[in-house]
């Protein structure tokens, strides 16, 4: 199973970041939009010499916000940069975020995500291949590219543009136009059985585009070889969790699990700034559900028996890691050594 892990963001470590990954031996590294700009630290990254065989990954640049143009553009360059080793994973976050702080537009989702993807490819097609830009959709408009503008081919192949997805709608319109789809980490098996996989079957029946479809699993880790660091992983990966479980968004989640009733509780704490109650409210039974718990070796097991039928890579996010942790390189060695079915 390939293995990813997160730059921990900090724009002036990024090189050490990779350097300390490296050693650790990961297959990949991924970007989240969060305090920093997702891109910019990829950029970075491709100059290190440590990074010349890690894939490349935003998880996720937030597409809403930006046109499909100005996406085109920046993974075309990485994917330049970086020699074919570049993934551009979109994702449409929540409202309160689109309209509050990006100050843009929201509605429909996940149709206005699936359009940006198919724009996406149709510009990727005239840089590519020449073929004419007549891209005309419901939300966005592409048909001029004049030759000064066109960047032509990266040597590398076009690089595979991969949608996140939670709900049914969002998992299903990835299986149907794009060429993977990160699983959301707030999840549970249930959720996954209920849920996603049907959603990602129903989306490969409408599916007319060519090309591989892959799944991309991703989970929080509580990972700790002793009781004292398993103890802090798990309060960390804890108050992840009551994070994203105070989103009404993201409630079918809890529901699935019988746990429906924690999201307007941990709603209302939320928007109190009462952080410590949220945690309070999230019992290690939880964790055990919504997230992987254990030392490295239980760790890799329940994502391998979570995961393995269907995905052979993983997206692991760790609360306060430290990149050169034993533990951390326990746990990417027993999963890179898990037998997993091909991507396809």
């Amino acid at each position: 199973m390939r293995v990813h892990l997160q730059l921990t963001g900090d724009p002036h470590g990024v090189a050490d970041d990779v350097v300390a990954l490296s050693r650790v031996g990961v297959d990949g590294v991924f970007t989240f939009e969060g305090p920093h700009d997702v891109f910019a630290p990829l950029i970075r990254a491709t100059a290190v010499d440590e990074a010349r065989d890690l894939d490349l990954m935003t998880n996720v640049a937030i597409a809403g916000p930006r046109s499909p143009l100005h996406l085109a553009h920046m993974a075309w360059d990485l994917q330049s940069y970086s020699g074919g080793r570049f993934r551009l994973g979109l994702g449409s976050q929540i409202r309160p975020h689109i309209e509050k702080r990006y100050g843009s537009a929201w509605g429909r989702p996940a149709a206005r995500l699936g359009e940006t993807v198919r724009a996406i490819g149709a510009i990727f097609d005239a840089w590519e291949h020449g073929t004419p830009l007549d891209f005309r959709g419901e939300f966005t408009t592409h048909t001029l590219m004049p030759p000064n503008f066109v960047p032509g081919p990266t040597g590398h192949g076009r690089p595979a543009v991969l949608m996140g997805g939670l709900g049914p709608v969002m998992t299903r319109t990835a299986a149907e136009v794009a060429d993977g789809l990160l699983v959301m980490p707030f999840h549970s098996r249930a959720h996954l059985a209920e849920r996603t996989l049907p959603a990602v079957e129903d989306g490969l029946s409408r599916r007319e585009r060519y090309g591989a479809f892959s799944v991309i699993g991703q989970a929080m880790v509580a990972v700790g070889s002793d009781e004292g660091s398993l103890r802090a992983a798990v309060d960390g990966v804890a108050m992840l969790i009551a994070f994203y479980g105070s989103t009404p968004a993201y409630r079918p989640v809890l529901d699935a699990s019988g746990r429906g009733d924690l999201q307007p509780e941990l709603n209302a704490l939320s928007k109190q700034g009462r952080f410590a109650e949220m945690r309070s409210l999230i019992t290690d039974d939880d964790v055990a559900t919504f997230a992987v718990v254990g030392s490295p070796a239980e760790c890799a097991t329940e994502i391998h028996d979570r995961f393995g039928g269907f995905a052979s890579e993983i997206c692991c996010y760790f609360p306060h890691y430290e990149p050169v942790s034993s533990d951390l390189s326990a746990l990417v060695g027993h999963l890179q050594d898990a037998v997993v079915p091909s991507a396809g």
